[in-house]
């Protein structure tokens, strides 16, 4: 086992129930002084992994512009469950060409071929029927951006691919689910200076974009500490993964294979990589009983195989920043529960809560503007706001992307229009030469949660040191903002 090293204060009234948990045989403790209080710290050594230097005459790309582009030319890989909703959804953005499709089954290429169809787009350029289709259409110099929308493991090689054949990209989550796959998209990124976006449509959701406004403009006093997660039985939907790879993918992997959900509207309320930035995270889960059990008596699998299964069935990741705020992430999916993301926020003037109700609370101090709010109300913290109240901030208060885009957005769909309103703020930040809103250190830091929390369960509940993957430059922008035409 790791050596372990963290430094903190404990109480002496600790000591025993420490002992007793005897979580690990490296924690040494120093005697308490007459008052009852220690003295000398405990040291605890957290695991550090590699953070290779940045090549040189490689640049960071925070921020990154590129020439505008007045036609975005598309080529799309993968159209088997998210694909086929993507194109569709793209041919409602203007400005979009989509030149090519493609995915290993010609039959999936050819049900796609009729959306472009029905949608009055000429037919696109078809790939399929061998395994590296892709990598032919990704060859090709008439286009601008690939999205990917394949299993999991596909996405790291075939985004660094299109980005070394000079295409921006936009992946599907999780982009990358190892430390090395994570580095090589960056350093692919920032040497050939494209944009590689990470296809998160959670922060896009009507009540986070609006929620961030209002942190932004100072109603919840200062953020400390953000609550998401990832909690969806997914027990009607195992079959439908071509080849089982997502349930093979957590029979053979602990740890939290999918947090980015809960992680991306997180780290933008805490303005990451932009002023802050995470350092280190602690995970714990507990054992597998649902997903084996399963395997038993739906796909008859002896239970010795069955329960050979290494995804924890609810894992919790504790993380803390550089500014000493808090994220609390989950995931589970296989209990009987309600679908929930977790959506908390509490700072030190209000709080708000999406599962399983909507809500807000202030404290009486709030900046909230009181103006508009009915004589009766009496904003404190020991309750949400009223349904009236609550309506009244959230229309007050909508985010301008929302303001724009939603009605359309309802009408085109896509998880209740946010995947829509993600694909449509993708191509209008290329055709404006505009940041995007997510870039790749997003995309490092919201994944980097897959093999880190493998890591701390693998030692005990270890904390475990989170890279700065902007290689010394977290700290340059302030504040997580959208980026619109002046």
């Amino acid at each position: 086992m790791k050596k372990i090293q963290l430094k903190f204060y404990l109480p002496a009234t600790l000591l025993v129930g420490i002992c007793l948990l005897n979580l690990t045989s490296n924690i040494c403790l120093a005697e308490s002084n007459k008052k009852g209080k220690i003295e000398k710290k405990v040291l605890v050594e957290p695991v550090h992994v590699k953070v290779p230097a940045r090549p040189a005459g490689q640049k960071h790309v925070l921020g990154l512009v590129t020439p505008k582009l007045e036609t975005v030319r598309v080529g799309f890989i993968g159209l088997g469950m998210r694909g086929p909703g993507a194109v569709e959804r793209f041919t409602h953005i203007p400005g979009v060409k989509i030149v090519a499709l493609c995915d290993l089954h010609p039959e999936r290429v050819e049900k796609s071929q009729k959306i472009l169809e029905k949608a009055g787009f000429p037919k696109a350029a078809s790939y399929s029927g061998y395994e590296e289709a892709w990598k032919e259409m990704c060859q090709r110099n008439d286009i601008d951006l690939i999205y990917i929308a394949t299993d999991w493991k596909r996405h790291a090689p075939m985004t660094i691919y299109a980005m070394e054949h000079g295409k921006h990209v936009a992946c599907e989550v999780p982009a990358a689910m190892t430390m090395d796959e994570i580095w090589d998209i960056i350093n692919t990124a920032e040497k050939t200076q494209k944009h590689c976006m990470m296809l998160e449509n959670c922060v896009y959701d009507f009540f986070e974009l609006t929620t961030l406004n209002m942190a932004q403009h100072g109603l919840f006093g200062e953020i400390l500490h953000i609550e998401g997660g990832y909690l969806h039985n997914l027990e009607d939907f195992w079959d439908y993964y071509e080849g089982d790879w997502r349930m093979q993918y957590n029979k053979t992997h602990r740890g939290d294979v999918y947090p980015t959900h809960g992680l991306g509207p997180a780290c933008q309320l805490l303005n990451i990589h932009r002023g802050d930035r995470m350092t280190t995270l602690v995970s714990m889960d507990t054992k597998a009983i649902n997903s084996p059990e399963y395997l038993i008596k739906k796909r008859g699998m002896n239970r010795d195989s069955a329960y050979n299964f290494k995804n924890g069935q609810h894992t919790l990741t504790m993380i803390r920043t550089e500014k000493e705020k808090t994220i609390l992430i989950q995931h589970d999916v296989s209990s009987p529960r309600p679908y929930s993301r977790e959506y908390q926020l509490t700072g030190t003037k209000g709080f708000a809560n999406k599962y399983p109700i909507e809500g807000y609370a202030f404290q009486s101090d709030s900046p909230v503007d009181t103006s508009a709010i009915p004589d009766h109300e009496n904003l404190n913290a020991h309750s949400f706001v009223s349904n009236e109240v609550k309506k009244m901030l959230m229309e007050k208060y909508k985010h301008p992307i929302q303001k724009e885009l939603e009605e359309q957005a309802k009408k085109v769909g896509g998880h209740g229009g946010m995947d829509f309103i993600m694909d449509y703020r993708l191509v209008y930040c290329l055709r404006n030469g505009l940041p995007l809103d997510m870039d790749v250190y997003d995309l490092a830091e919201w994944c980097c949660l897959i093999p880190l929390s493998a890591i701390s369960l693998e030692n005990g509940s270890a904390p475990v040191v989170i890279p700065d993957f902007t290689r010394g430059h977290w700290n340059d922008v302030q504040g997580y903002r959208h980026a619109f035409v002046k």
